[in-house]
């Protein structure tokens, strides 16, 4: 959220998330504030190098161009200042001289030079080789030039590059040369040297600019070298851009307003497979240790401040060597043991919701996508008015009206829902099977205990979420309007209450906050609701396989908005770039005109070959990929960096067993005759390069076991005193078995068999320390090839 905004006015105001300068997500506009809260949380890969992670307020504007209220940026050596907690960072002023990205690459050179009359002079020689990664402007590629000056107290020599057209890459290979110090008697100096007070004051600048034609040029970056460190050598190496030094120092800081901020950043080197045996092993095996509280999985989730660090990786892990179900039920089991009500069932925070949360958004993409999306795309595309709380109430709205728009939504959502179970996926059943059992087992006088224990999750904590934050389950591609927003909440609340087993009776219904809430409810007939609540309940809490044979429906992945290069089936008319809807199932991927119509272009999955980045050189556009089959390559840019990563994998998994995959291709395209990459002039030539190697194997989840168990590595590390205290807490307790004298020491842990808990941290802290080392030879290894400027 934010607060204080300026202008001091209510105005519509979003927040971008930005890598350097490239937006990769955007929140929803929340209208009339100055202190709007978002709310939102977004989780996505880094697919490419970057220097600052970015955070833009804009006012949005109807007519004209959204203005940019003020930024925070965070360099990323400062991100891990600030993971894991919130921060309110001051916005900063947007300008042209703070908004820098990219690097340069540069071959300084020290020469000493005999004149004619066999004097000596030195000379600087500047060889601007190349920039990388320059930012967009105004959407497309830049012009970019590079001014270089030598410049000291009395003096300022700049020259000029020539200017690139359409690139983000130029490539410049131009070479200057200044004199730097008054020639000398070649006699008086036999050997080259420069006075240290000539030396000590000057440096070399290089400014990037963008050409601006008929406006004003737009500055891109700057770099500083001083001449000093070259001495007598040749130094060649590249530079991060900087801003300029006075870029925000004549604009008042203190009065744009405040961000919230709460950010996680992780970075972790991943080691070959065999080193993270040992440490796989163990978590694989906790379903099995006795008590659950003893495993390695479970004293993951104990020493870690915020459990959903642990939670995330461990659920991938299991999830993907099949260990999940057990695990959950030993977890939930512990649970119920601490639970004394059975109305309060599964409704805490506890490491075993939590995993049951985790698996239904990995696992639930597509059951989601099959239930909900047609009625809520009917919702957001022809809104009716649904507003039933009279003070929210606009003019002219009739509150009748209303409630029976409402309750046509909320029946329709409802019948989808409790109609969907034969698409229900068989782990989320089989973990319901579970959950339903053990709370029956717990509270065996409580008829109703075995549904709550499923409805908790599989509609409270699944389909009632989903229904209020659709663009969070990728079941609409953008936000929801205000109107929508408040709409879907109302149907959300619903949804929760028809789900809650018993919720409809009069008791129960005077327990609600709001009165309006209470009247719309007295309209449903209970028995006919929890009737049909309980049968859905009992279908997705059954161990028998629903899921029909042959798997009819085509299973969907992905789809969203990209520029596709047209197919040039014709010799007239240029080939130019068009926006289309894309869609990815697993049977085909296809393109439209625009979401929900025909497709125009189809490609079946199995006549795939490859999938591949395309070099931007190729058509000047960055974050462009090669769909290449049967006919001539299929020519995607994507909106940004993370978006191109993200179809490029679900291409790749999708299409990972395809026969006829290619071993070789071509990195950038065939133009004019020749491919740009290695000249072959036949277009049906072998490509040039080889494919990059296979994603991991799962069309439906992408887990990558070898990274979620240096993750968990990665936590038990920074975690280490933690497991240190609980071994010493379990070593006194074993020992002496008498009142505990210093409970704070251990008063937080879960310990219910101190031996097994001692053994399994042993265990741990051993197999840490090993791969403590293992990590330090790789970064020893790394420093001593790393060459200082390399790329």
């Amino acid at each position: 959220d934010a607060k204080h905004l300026v202008p001091n006015k209510m105005r519509d105001f979003f927040c971008t998330i930005n890598l350097d300068q490239e937006e990769v997500f955007r929140t929803q506009v929340v209208e009339k504030s100055l202190s709007p809260y978002f709310g939102e949380e977004f989780y996505f890969e880094i697919p490419r190098t970057f220097q600052w992670l970015s955070f833009y307020i804009y006012d949005k504007s109807v007519l004209q161009k959204d203005l940019r209220i003020g930024k925070v940026s965070i360099k990323k050596e400062d991100l891990c200042n600030y993971t894991g907690k919130e921060n309110w960072f001051m916005l900063q002023p947007v300008d042209s001289n703070s908004e820098v990205q990219g690097k340069v690459h540069l071959e300084l050179k020290l020469n000493e030079l005999i004149t004619d009359n066999g004097s000596v002079c030195q000379q600087l020689v500047v060889h601007i080789k190349e920039c990388h990664g320059l930012p967009l402007i105004n959407g497309q590629n830049c012009d970019p030039y590079a001014t270089v000056s030598l410049v000291g107290p009395s003096r300022n020599d700049q020259k000029k590059t020539k200017v690139k057209k359409k690139t983000s890459n130029p490539q410049f290979n131009e070479t200057f040369y200044f004199e730097v110090t008054r020639s000398s008697s070649y006699t008086k100096k036999s050997q080259f040297q420069v006075e240290e007070e000539d030396i000590e004051k000057l440096e070399v600048r290089v400014d990037l600019w963008n050409n601006g034609n008929l406006v004003q040029d737009v500055f891109l970056g700057e770099i500083k070298v001083p001449v000093k460190v070259l001495r007598n050598d040749s130094f060649q190496a590249w530079y991060l851009l900087q801003p300029r030094e006075n870029g925000n120092k004549s604009s008042k800081t203190d009065d744009l307003g405040s961000l919230r901020l709460n950010i996680c950043y992780t970075e972790d080197s991943v080691l070959p497979s065999e080193y993270y045996a040992s440490l796989r092993n163990l978590l694989l095996k906790s379903s099995d240790v006795q008590p659950i509280s003893a495993s390695a999985a479970y004293i993951l989730s104990e020493v870690c401040r915020d459990k959903y660090d642990a939670v995330l990786p461990l659920v991938r892990l299991l999830l993907h060597h099949h260990k999940l179900v057990p695990f959950v039920a030993a977890v939930a089991e512990l649970d119920l043991k601490d639970t004394q009500e059975a109305n309060t069932v599964f409704r805490g925070n506890s490491l075993a919701t939590r995993c049951v949360d985790e698996m239904m958004k990995i696992v639930g993409k597509h059951y989601l996508k099959v239930t909900l999306k047609p009625v809520i795309d009917e919702i957001c595309e022809s809104p009716k008015p649904c507003e039933i709380d009279p003070i929210k109430l606009r003019e002219g709205d009739n509150v009748e009206i209303n409630m029976e728009n409402l309750r046509y939504y909320v029946d329709k959502v409802f019948r989808e829902i409790v109609r969907s179970s034969i698409s229900c996926p068989t782990l989320m059943c089989d973990v319901f099977y579970s959950l339903r059992h053990l709370a029956a087992k717990r509270f065996p006088n409580d008829p109703h205990v075995q549904y709550s224990a499923v409805s908790s999750f599989v509609f409270l904590r699944f389909f009632a979420v989903a229904v209020v934050s659709p663009h969070t389950f990728h079941l609409r591609p953008h936000h929801p309007d205000a109107q929508t927003s408040r709409t879907l909440t109302l149907i959300s609340k619903a949804i929760q209450t028809l789900g809650s087993w018993g919720s409809l009776t009069k008791s129960k219904l005077s327990s609600f906050k709001e009165t309006f809430m209470c009247e719309f409810f007295k309209t449903f007939q209970e028995e006919k609701f929890t009737e049909s609540v309980k049968k859905f309940l009992d279908d997705v809490s059954s161990t028998e396989s629903k899921e029909p044979s042959g798997l009819s429906e085509p299973v969907h992945l992905k789809e969203g908005e990209m520029y596709k290069r047209a197919q040039g089936r014709t010799r007239i008319g240029k080939k130019n770039f068009k926006k289309r809807w894309f869609c990815l199932t697993s049977r085909e991927f296809t393109y439209h005109k625009q979401q929900d119509k025909e497709p125009i272009f189809t490609i079946p999955i199995k006549n795939i070959l490859a999938v591949e980045k395309l070099d931007e050189s190729s058509f000047n556009k960055k974050n462009m990929f090669q769909v290449l089959h049967g006919e001539k390559p299929l020519y995607i840019q994507a909106n940004n960096c993370v978006e191109a990563s993200e179809w490029i994998e679900a291409l790749c998994r999708v299409t990972r067993c395809n026969q006829k995959r290619l071993s070789f291709y071509h990195p950038s395209a065939f133009l004019n005759g020749n491919w740009l990459c290695c000249k072959a002039t036949i277009e049906n030539t072998v490509g040039c390069a080889r494919c990059t190697a296979d994603v991991p194997a799962d069309t439906q989840i992408e887990i990558d076991g070898d990274r979620e168990t240096e993750r968990i590595y990665s936590l038990f590390t920074i975690n280490m005193s933690k497991l240190q205290k609980l071994e010493e807490a379990c070593g006194s307790i074993a020992v002496y078995q008498g009142p505990r004298k210093e409970p704070d020491d251990y008063s937080n842990f879960t310990i219910e068999d101190s031996v097994a808990t001692f053994h399994t941290l042993k265990q741990i802290i051993d197999i840490v320390e090993k791969l403590n080392e293992s990590h330090e030879k790789y970064r020893k290894k790394r420093s001593s090839s790393a060459k200082y400027g390399s790329e």
